[in-house]
Order: C-alpha cells, then structure tokens, then sequence
C-alpha cells in the first residue's frame, strides 16, 4: 500500500524543536543532496547531474556532431532556464572540463575557441566560445526517444529531464571522475576504452570472472596526458579488487645526444591533472635554492605538443639519477587516487571494485536494451494496425470509397463493415487519393511483412537472455571499432614501466655540493659563511658575544651537536642561515631546552665511534650513525644523571683514554674496557669524592697524549698515571694546563 506524505505545516506555524535534532536533520538532508546531486557520479553513465543536464540541452539543441557550432552562451543559458538552477560560471567551467583534451581522455563537448590550455591557462568567457557535441555523447544518448530511461520533472516543473542516459559508451571508467562530497569523496582515473570494451565482452561470457582476471583486458588508468606508471602490478590488482588505492605516474622523458658527448633530456608526457607551468616553476625555483645539483637549466619549448628540455651540469651526470631527482622533488611525479565511489542503480553511494562497475554497466545496458525492445515492439504494433487497414481499404475499394461519399459519419460504417479499429478507420479517412495506386499496395504489404518479421524477431529476443546478451556484446563490438585502441582518439597513451631501483639514493645528491664554514656563537647564534674562511678572520657577533665552535663543511654534510641533556641533534650543511648578519638562534632549529647548552658541534662521519662521558664520572662508546636523528627533537643517547649533565663528546681513536677532573686528578687506562652501547649512563670512568669530570680524550698511548697547551705528553711521562677504569688518578703532573682540558673549548 503506498504511503501518504504529510500535508505540509502552514506557513505561520511555529514548533519547538530541540536545536540539535533540527540542526542533524537538515545537516543530513544537504549532505544526501550533496552526494547524489552534485559530487557522485552515476555507476550506470559515469556523469554527475551538472554534466547529465548540459549533455541534455545540448541534444535538444540538435548540437550533435554534424550540426554547427553554437556559442556557448546558449548552452548554459539554456541549461541554466531548464534544468540547472546554479551559477552560469560552474556550470561553464563543468562544460570546458568536457570540451578539454587534456582533462577528459574522451571529449564530450567539441569546443571550438579558446578553452583553456595545460598550462592552467582559463577558457574565455562563454561568450567567445562554440561548442557542440562529439562522437562519444551520441553513443551517450543514443536511444533516449525511446524511452530507453526514466524521466523526471525539472526543478520548476516546467519540463522532464533523464534521470540516467542511455550511455552506450563506458563512461565512467573511460573518462573517470572526480568529486568530494560531504564525509565522501570520489577519484576515478580514466581509462582506456577499448580495454574496457574488452573486458566487459569477457564478463559477458564469463560471468564468475575474477577482478585479476579482468586485468589481463584492463592494463591500468589511461590518462589524457600520457605519461609513465611505475605502480606494481599488485598494488593495482589490489585496487581494483577493493575500489580503492591509487597509481604513480611519472612523466614520459628521453635522451636526445648533442655535440661531443653533451646530451639533453626532453620530456614530452607529463603526469595527469599537473600543469606545465607551474611545474616548470618549481623546478625553477628548487634550481635557484640550489636543490638540483645535477641540473644546470630548464626551457620550455613547447608548441601543440609538449616538449621541456632539461640541460645536465655536465655530460657526465647520469641522466636516471638526474631524473630521480626530480621525480622525488617535483610534480613529475603524481600519485593519481583510486576512490571508487558511485551512485549505484538504487540511488546509494558505495565504493565498488572494478568487476561491480563493468557489471552495473552492464546490467544498465541490458535494462536499456529491454526497454527500447518493447517501445520499438509498441511502434510496430501501432504501425502494423494502421497498416492491415490499409490492406482492408485496398480489399474492398469500391465499398469503401462508396461509404465515404454517400454517408454523412463514415468513419463508423467502416468500422461496423470491416470490423476495423478507431485507429484503423481515422487512417483510412486520412489516406490520401495517390496512395491509392497499385504500386502503394505493394509497398503497404513489404512493409507490413518486414514488421511483422522485426516484431516477431523483437519478441524473441525479449524471451531469450543468450540473445539479449549476444545483442550486447555487439553493440560493445561496434563502440570498439568507434573508439577502440585501433582509433587515433583511441591509441594508449599511458605506459607502463618498473621504477629505477634508486631508492637508497643519499640526500647529498639532492643538495649542490659547496664548502662553507658553520659558525656558533657562545650564546648558540649559528650561521654559515660561504667558503672556508680562516681562522682568525675578525667576525662580527652580537654585543656581549663571541666565537665558540668554529667548523670547516659542505652544504651536503650533516652537522651534529650533542647537548648537554645527553641528546644529540641534527643539522643539514645546506639547511643553516646564511652568513650575512649574525646567524639565527640554534634553538629555532632544534628543540633545545632553555636550560640545556650545547658541549660540541661537528661534522658527521659515518662509520665513526664516539666516546661521550657526563659530569658525573660515567660513560661509554656509541657507533656515530646510530646518534643521527634528523628531527627536531634529536636522539636521547646518554642518561644523564639528577644534578650532572653530559659533559665529554670525543671520536674514540687510539688504544687509551685519558680523564680529568675538577679535582685535577688525572687517569690513563685501556680504551678497551669502555663498552660499546646504544643508549644508556655508561660504567664509571673516574671515581670523585668531590667534584666533577672535566674532560676526558682517546689517544695511542705509543704517540702520547697531547693536551689543550699543545704540550705532547709521551708514554713515559704518563706511566704513573696509568691504571684502571672508575680509579680515583692522581694529581695532574705539572705543566698540566689550569683549566683541566687536553683541548680548547670548542674543538672537537
């Protein structure tokens, strides 16, 4: 029994309603609107309704492919009046999108004027374009006289428009999509159409196919710019079998040689939905911040076809790794989503895999086929009626034309006297006097048998699924042959590729190699001066500062500073403040505590060991790579104990290791019985009853020891301070510096 809607409360009716329960009604009535009008596509024809409605009034226009041109003005002030009450300039840029080679990889509109460029260049006002509808919108509404879809009102009530197209051509994985709803989104690529073709020909005939089946016919997305996807296999597998997952694409690129060795690098496909010029900006850009070493310059010479000519430094450079740089810095390089989310034949969104959308399209296709079957069967019939009363008319000439003359109502005469039908008799009156002719008779006759015989033919196929399907099958054969990879609209145009396996390259192959000289004031003030500047060069500092750590690098070295909090931090060579003007505040690169200080800065080493000891006596041996941390935070790397910080950083070298402390005791013994840790305190190294560790150094006992004086201390001169870890040492021998160091402050 079908449901009553409630009469609409009157206009001056006021009603208490709790805020929240009237705020989530109609939140959830704009966002259902949101999804099924505006952002989902349909599975069933693959547009959203802007671009159903424009595709609509174009057709009613007569815009079809051999019509003129018209301006498009016309179209949206026609899908404007009629079916789409929005802006004039949405519903344009919805219609360019159609029109544009580079956005849909099959064209719906045919534009002719300025419709915009890849490089993000804007179509011109409507009023300057043409447009009319191309090849692939004829298969899109072909058939929908007759009644081969549901109409319904338009928003005014005035006229009908489709609910759905009749989509002949697979448009929705042919064209993809995109669209972000409320709490949904969608993101289809596009894809090749003959592919697709092929596939659903294969579903057709093996219904419990598999989605990795179907991609054995469906290569992978065919984007409208070509380009190169370097997805694996599986992940795309993967994708399709859930609906979800995406593709990397990279831009298309070879090597064209040049005099003497020199060679060029031209790109002529560049990745989905990127414009040019902005891409050519960026790399512009990370060219001037020194980013691409490898690369010495970037033109665009582009005309109809892309072309962007890229210069290597020099002829040595290799161009995959010269392209990997880009690839990993810039737009050349995209990652194009796969959301797979329709509105299914009952009006409901949901994420499909690849096998539900060929099958929706077909089962659209079939319901479409049945339904033009049966208008087609309701024409002959109705033609077939008027057509044996012709015959009867023929039969009995004489009587008839005797009736017309001599009765005042014919028309019922002949009915009662030839049994004939309202129709059959309203045609007979209507028929004229040369279609009364011999030859007119005979035609009347062909025509009804070849009738009868499409009729008898119709009903057959309405009874048979394998003729049906059959049916389908052929029509899907005749858009192949339309628009299949054989057709210059349809050629692949996106490759397949394997990625270069450069993915362990180093950072320093993304920065320009260049020496400079990294300068930390005592207040923690860095910056670096470019080109190594020698010591003793007169610096400028702020007032009531000074030099502490003075360092000799290159922008692709990593410079790394341990804290006295026991943590060590990071620092890129190319990532530093320059040299003009007194630096910038360490601590507006790293995360340091305020009450935190810095107790060395240095120049990474792979490979190397660190000695690192706290002002409490402890410490051990750590593998340099293990402290590199590149964020903000650092590395936690010795547990410094309550009321002693971490004091000693110092490159374990050497088969000794000598420890100072406030107390100006000094100890030698065997670098060997410091352990090796990853974190931790450490074992002690010097025993205090009062006092702290000052310094501590490794060396070869053979070379002796060298302290902050510069006094080389030898083997023999430090035998009675030799001993064990964690002893107490004995007082320094004299000349031992005052300050208890065997190194300037700041020297590592």
């Amino acid at each position: 029994m079908a449901r009553t809607a409630a009469p609409p409360p009157p206009e001056d009716e006021i009603r208490d309603e709790p805020l929240a329960r009237a705020l989530g009604e109609r939140y959830l009535s704009y966002a259902l609107s949101t999804i099924t009008a505006r952002a989902l596509p349909d599975v069933r024809d693959g547009l959203k309704p802007v671009h159903r409605r424009i595709l609509f009034a174009m057709t009613r226009l007569g815009l079809n492919p051999a019509a003129p041109f018209k301006k498009s003005a016309t179209v949206v002030g026609e899908v404007i009046g009629k079916y789409h009450p929005h802006g004039d300039q949405s519903i344009y840029d919805a219609m360019v999108r159609l029109a544009q080679d580079f956005a849909a990889r099959y064209p719906i509109v045919d534009g002719q004027g300025n419709f915009g460029s890849i490089d993000g260049d804007n179509a011109a006002a409507y009023r300057y374009t043409e447009s009319r509808l191309t090849a692939v919108a004829t298969a899109m509404v072909e058939g929908l006289d007759e009644d081969a879809c549901d109409f319904r009102p338009t928003y005014n009530q005035e006229g009908e428009e489709p609910v759905v197209l009749p989509a002949a051509f697979p448009n929705l994985l042919a064209n993809g999509a995109a669209g972000i709803a409320v709490g949904m989104a969608t993101s289809i690529p596009p894809h090749n159409a003959g592919e697709l073709c092929d596939a659903l020909v294969h579903l057709i005939r093996t219904p419990a196919a598999r989605d990795d089946t179907l991609l054995n016919f469906i290569k992978g997305p065919d984007f409208p710019t070509g380009g190169v996807i370097v997805e694996t296999r599986e992940a795309m597998a993967e994708a399709y079998r859930t609906g979800r997952g995406g593709f990397r694409t990279r831009a298309r690129w070879r090597k064209e040689d040049g005099t003497r060795g020199s060679y060029i690098l031209v790109i002529d496909q560049i990745p989905y939905q990127v414009q040019k010029s902005k891409l050519i900006e960026r790399v512009a850009s990370l060219l001037q911040d020194k980013k691409l070493p490898l690369l010495e310059d970037i033109r665009d010479e582009s005309a109809e076809d892309i072309r962007i000519v890229l210069e290597p430094k020099s002829r040595t450079v290799d161009p995959e790794l010269l392209m990997e740089q880009l690839f990993r810095q810039t737009e050349l390089e995209s990652r194009f989503p796969l959301n797979l989310n329709v509105i299914d034949a009952d009006g409901a969104p949901r994420v499909m895999s690849l096998k539900e959308a060929l099958q929706a399209f077909l089962d659209h296709r079939r319901n479409v086929l049945q339904r033009r079957s049966r208008h087609r069967l309701e024409q002959i019939a109705r033609r077939t009626e008027i057509l044996e009363g012709y015959l009867v008319a023929f039969l009995n000439l004489d009587r008839v034309i005797r009736i017309i003359r001599e009765e005042d109502e014919p028309k019922p005469k002949l009915m009662a006297a030839f049994k004939l039908t309202d129709v059959q008799a309203e045609a007979i009156l209507n028929m004229r006097l040369r279609s009364l002719r011999r030859l007119e008779e005979m035609e009347i006759r062909g025509e009804h048998k070849k009738l009868k015989d499409e009729g008898a033919g119709l009903t057959k196929l309405l009874g048979s699924d394998d003729l049906q399907w059959q049916r389908i099958s052929e029509e899907i054969g005749e858009i192949k042959s339309k628009f299949g990879q054989k057709t210059k609209l349809g050629a692949r145009r996106t490759q397949f590729a394997d990625a270069p396996a450069l993915d362990e390259m180093p950072e320093e192959h993304f920065i320009e190699r260049e020496p400079i000289t990294v300068i930390c004031s005592d207040k923690l003030w860095i910056r670096a001066m470019k080109g190594h500047v020698e010591r003793g060069t007169e610096l400028k500092f702020k007032e009531g500062d000074k030099g502490r750590f003075f360092i000799h690098a290159e922008t692709t070295d990593k410079l790394i500073a341990f804290a006295t909090n026991g943590r060590f931090y990071t620092l890129g060579g190319d990532k530093l403040p320059g040299g003009r003007g007194m630096g910038e505040p360490i601590r507006l690169l790293i995360d340091l505590e305020n009450d935190a200080d810095i107790v060395a800065l240095f120049v990474h080493k792979p490979g190397r060991i660190l000695l690192v000891a706290s002002s409490s006596g402890h410490g051990f041996q750590v593998a340099e790579d293990e402290v590199v941390a590149m964020t903000r935070k650092g590395k936690g790397v010795m547990n410094v104990e309550a009321g002693h910080e971490a004091a000693v950083v110092t490159p374990a070298e050497g088969d000794s290791i000598a420890v100072s402390g406030e107390n100006r005791k000094v100890v030698v013994f065997p670098l060997a019985e410091v352990p090796t840790l990853a974190r931790g305190r450490g074992v002690t190294l010097q025993k205090y009853r009062d006092g702290r560790l000052v310094d501590a150094r490794t060396f070869t006992l053979k070379e002796g020891l060298k302290d902050s004086n510069g006094r080389l201390w030898s083997d023999k001169e430090l035998a009675d301070w030799r001993g064990g870890r964690a002893n107490a040492g004995r007082l320094a021998p004299k000349g031992f510096p005052k300050n208890n160091r065997f190194r300037p402050i700041g020297e590592f």
